[in-house]
């Protein structure tokens, strides 16, 4: 059962449930699907999340639903890939889980998560925080026809038709940043924007960058000149068969575990950035359930 018992007696959740269970309205809902969070994992995500507004005395209402359930929703609709008007209805309504996830992702708090977990992964790891290189790549995904054709296009090379999201990961293949594109955006010309991000995500302790040979040209002098980093291109041998290639296998990992999530093999979004925010929470999901899993 979700931590979040009526008290005999009382009209306010328990205090397992999350930071303001005294102040939204108790659930009884029963955990039953593969991506509702443990206590463990909760316990992680609960204290990162933003405070509502009216708890700094800026105006507005307390949150009448479980931030647990809110969230919960959210990993359903991004594992899953259904709508968000098909959640079920042991959910909070559906209207209420996507105004939840547009605020997040705009006030920035999905990005700020995902670079906590990520620290904590690393330092669990026995390593620095703060990563000191990094490893780029893209992945063009198809869209669906609710993607406005003037955020869309054609990738030529990979022959789709929707958008490419640019991403750049640590050496443990986590996620530090992430773009969307159209599909026919060119690697060289996005990968400016992305390392702006993660030059802004990571710090300046990030002084390497992996990447294959689609950022050959310009790019490498306008990076050194520009942000202090050094892009190195690993170059594919020129060999008959099939071989991991040095540092690159570990984005092209991170690319297939953000897929095996069904919002996120194909393009669902009206707009670029909850695309983002749909990588980012897939990410989120990952990194959370790797710190907490057993030693």
């Amino acid at each position: 059962m979700l931590s979040c018992p009526i008290p005999a007696g009382g009209s306010t959740a328990g205090p397992a449930c999350c930071r303001l269970a005294a102040t939204h309205q108790p659930s009884r809902r029963t955990c039953r699907y593969p991506t509702d969070l443990t206590d463990a994992q909760w316990a992680e995500l609960d204290p990162l999340l933003p405070d509502p507004a009216c708890l700094a005395g800026h105006g507005g209402r307390w949150e009448k639903h479980c931030r647990r359930l809110i969230v919960d929703a959210i990993l359903y609709v991004v594992d899953n890939g259904i709508k968000w008007r098909a959640l079920p209805v042991d959910f909070p309504p559906w209207p209420t889980v996507y105004k939840r996830f547009a605020a997040w992702e705009k006030a920035g708090a999905t990005q700020r998560l995902l670079d906590a977990l990520r620290d904590r992964v690393r330092l669990a790891d026995g390593r620095a925080a703060a990563p000191s290189a990094a490893i780029i790549d893209s992945q063009s995904v198809r869209a669906a026809p609710t993607v406005a054709t003037s955020t869309r296009g054609y990738d030529a090379g990979k022959k789709v038709q929707g958008r490419k999201r640019h991403i750049a990961v640590d050496t443990l293949g986590l996620l530090i940043a992430v773009l969307v594109t159209p599909a026919s955006t060119s690697d060289r010309i996005a990968a400016r924007s992305l390392l702006r991000r993660l030059r802004s995500a990571a710090g300046r302790r990030v002084r390497l960058v992996w990447a294959d040979g689609g950022y050959t040209g310009t790019l490498l002098d306008w990076a050194r000149k520009t942000l202090a980093l050094t892009v190195e291109i690993v170059k594919r041998p020129d060999l008959p068969h099939f071989t991991v290639l040095p540092r690159r296998w570990v984005v092209e990992r991170t690319l297939a575990w953000i897929t095996n999530h069904r919002r996120c093999a194909r393009d669902y979004e009206r707009l670029r950035h909850h695309h983002e925010a749909m990588v980012r929470w897939s990410m989120i999901r990952i990194t959370v359930r790797r710190l907490t899993r057993p030693q």
